[in-house]
């Protein structure tokens, strides 16, 4: 396995991750990869009906609050309390990371996609989601190739999204009084997540590139673009 499982997002979906993550973590045998948690947001109050918090994490660093979830199982714990930019993104993400990624906006999406493009070996699952529907895409390069694409080349949407996501900007809350996100939906991203980095962990390939969730209809669908290299059979 990978000596290193990012998590950049401690919010709605990547607090609800970490709690299965770091016990399928711990559960396998060691070396257990080092888990980095990267968010510079706080817990609100306004959280506490969505997100993993409690009320004394109230007014803590998501990270640092769900650094203490993953030592509570003996796993080692790097937390990054700031928002992922054009300038630590270097640092946050490395060669041979698997990187879960769980924010709310395009341009936070269209960074860390594009800076795990310019990677020899990383592998990129991002998670998203509205109300009741959402998406989990799977991002692997190997040996300087992408197998399954990128996000900013699939999703157009999130390919115009340039520039450096705004301290704090969470581009949901734009949308959170016309359709705000839920529970259930962020659960649901959050296990399809998880399953798929146990499919990549534990049989070493995922038969999809991407699966559409719905919420209401507690359905998932998964499609697949596998790249071929040119001239290969």
């Amino acid at each position: 396995m990978t000596s290193r499982v990012v998590l950049i997002g401690c919010g709605g979906i990547g607090s609800q991750l970490v709690g299965p993550l770091t016990r399928y973590l711990a559960s396998r045998q060691p070396p257990h990869p080092l888990l980095v948690l990267v968010d510079g947001d706080a817990f609100e109050a306004g959280n506490l009906g969505r997100q993993a918090c409690a009320v004394g994490d109230l007014g803590t660093n998501k990270a640092e609050a769900l650094a203490r979830v993953a030592r509570s199982v003996g796993l080692a714990v790097q937390v990054v309390p700031e928002f992922v930019s054009s300038a630590n993104v270097g640092h946050v993400v490395r060669e041979g990371d698997l990187v879960l990624l769980a924010v709310d906006n395009h341009p936070a999406r269209a960074l860390v996609d594009r800076h795990v493009a310019t990677l020899r070996d990383a592998t990129l699952i991002s998670g998203g989601n509205d109300e009741t529907d959402g998406n989990v895409q799977l991002v692997r390069r190997r040996e300087s190739w992408s197998i399954d694409g990128h996000l900013v080349e699939l999703h157009p949407e999130i390919g115009e999204a340039d520039g450096d996501p705004e301290p704090g900007d969470d581009g949901c809350l734009a949308h959170v009084a016309e359709r705000p996100q839920i529970l259930a939906t962020n659960l649901m991203v959050a296990s399809a997540m998880l399953s798929c980095l146990w499919q990549l962990t534990e049989r070493g390939s995922v038969p999809y590139s991407e699966v559409y969730l719905d919420t209401v209809q507690c359905a998932m669908r998964s499609r697949r673009w596998i790249r071929v290299p040119e001239g290969a059979q």
